[in-house]
């Protein structure tokens, strides 16, 4: 149809107001399995310092005679292991112009920026302490490092072929080396579980990127029933596994998105702490012009408290 003449439209209009919604919609992922499941303590110096101890190995010679003298068994003494604090921060600065106008969706837009800076800094500390990072204790000129996840676990692990490797050292100096990738299955979890029961270990958790808690879910177990299960009174399709139940007990099977995901990393989670020698805080910065600025910052260190009882799958398809 033909539009009448001089009919007045919105495209001519100067005056109509916008239509901008009150709600600000955000997806970008917050949940920081690692950092939120192990406990957290207080360090008291940049060094944070704890102790591990070990048994003597068991013995099958141990048979003595009958009224023979008690002979001393040596002593086995504790481990001193330590971590180097870290400093994270997050920087919000805001023109007074800024916060003065009227907007959409929040009050006060210092106070919204903090909120999204707070969320950022907790995502940059889960991704440093599952990271493939030594520590450093830093010099002037030089951030400090605190030593990841990856470069504590060594002794119940399996790698990709060469040049895969363990950290040279289980005391947060070394890295691993990575190996050739290959897929994740079972038969290379398996092995894994043993070594950590081997070795005393009681892991409760399985943390795996996305693409690998996929893969996880087509393992087969005894019951041979890997893929969908279609409940048909429900109308509902389950392909999911989230507790595996194997010969060395049960854990929980946890997706991170802030992992790296050709790492699958088999935790009890509480031989693992995150020390705060300075827990996330914030405060204003010095005004030095016509904006606010806040820092928020937080100084921790990453405690392995017996790498003996978690392992990992590592260089893994992601």
């Amino acid at each position: 149809m033909t539009v009448p003449t001089d009919v007045f439209a919105t495209y001519q209009s100067i005056g109509n107001r916008e239509d901008l919604s009150d709600v600000i919609y955000k997806i970008s992922p917050t949940e920081t399995p690692f950092l939120s499941g192990v406990e957290k303590v207080k360090a008291k110096a940049v060094n944070h310092e704890w102790q591990v101890q070990n048994l003597a190995a068991a013995s099958t010679a141990n048979a003595v005679l009958e009224g023979d003298d008690a002979t001393i068994d040596a002593a086995t003494p504790t481990v001193r292991l330590g971590n180097i604090a870290q400093i994270s921060d997050k920087v919000a600065a805001v023109t007074g112009t800024e916060n003065a106008i009227d907007r959409a969706g929040r009050d006060n837009e210092l106070s919204y920026q903090l909120a999204l800076k707070g969320q950022e800094l907790k995502r940059d500390m889960e991704s440093i302490l599952l990271m493939n990072q030594a520590k450093n204790a830093g010099a002037i000129g030089t951030a400090r490092k605190t030593a990841s996840v990856l470069s504590w676990i060594g002794t119940n692990d399996a790698f990709g072929a060469s040049p895969g490797a363990s950290p040279a050292t289980l005391d947060g100096l070394a890295t691993r080396t990575d190996g050739v990738q290959r897929a994740f299955t079972e038969a290379l979890l398996k092995p894994v579980l043993q070594l950590i029961w081997n070795e005393g270990g009681d892991p409760d958790t399985i943390m795996v990127g996305g693409a690998n808690k996929q893969a996880f879910s087509t393992f087969t177990g005894r019951t041979g029933t890997a893929g969908p299960n279609e409940q048909t009174t429900s109308k509902k399709i389950v392909n999911n596994v989230e507790i595996y139940e194997g010969d060395f007990g049960t854990l929980k099977v946890v997706a991170n998105r802030f992992m790296r995901t050709r790492d699958c990393l088999v935790l009890e989670m509480d031989k693992w702490a995150v020390a705060y020698l300075r827990n996330m805080r914030r405060w204003d910065l010095a005004k030095t012009g016509d904006s606010e600025k806040t820092q928020i910052i937080c100084e921790y260190a990453l405690e392995a408290r017996n790498e003996k009882a978690s392992g990992g799958v590592f260089d893994l398809t992601p």
